[in-house]
């Protein structure tokens, strides 16, 4: 296992994920109190449910949904 600052994590963020990708245990330190693991997200972790997921919306939806909103204001 690896501890190492969070200076130095943002300085080396690229080397330090790749090392992580291999199987290192690498642990950030922030402060004298605080300190996070990095981790690989797996397809099995669950970061947001089923319900919020349904809420987002693609870029290309958003513009055809603002469209006529912005035909409105300009026909003013």
């Amino acid at each position: 296992m690896l501890v190492i600052s969070s200076r130095e994590f943002r300085d080396k963020q690229a080397e330090y994920m790749d090392r992580v990708d291999n199987g290192e245990q690498i642990i950030i330190q922030r402060g004298k109190n605080r300190a996070y693991a990095i981790t690989p997200v797996k397809d099995k972790d669950v970061y947001i449910s089923d319900a919020e997921l349904r809420e987002f919306i693609s870029g290309d939806e958003l513009i055809e949904r603002l469209k006529p909103r912005i035909k409105s204001l300009f026909n003013k």
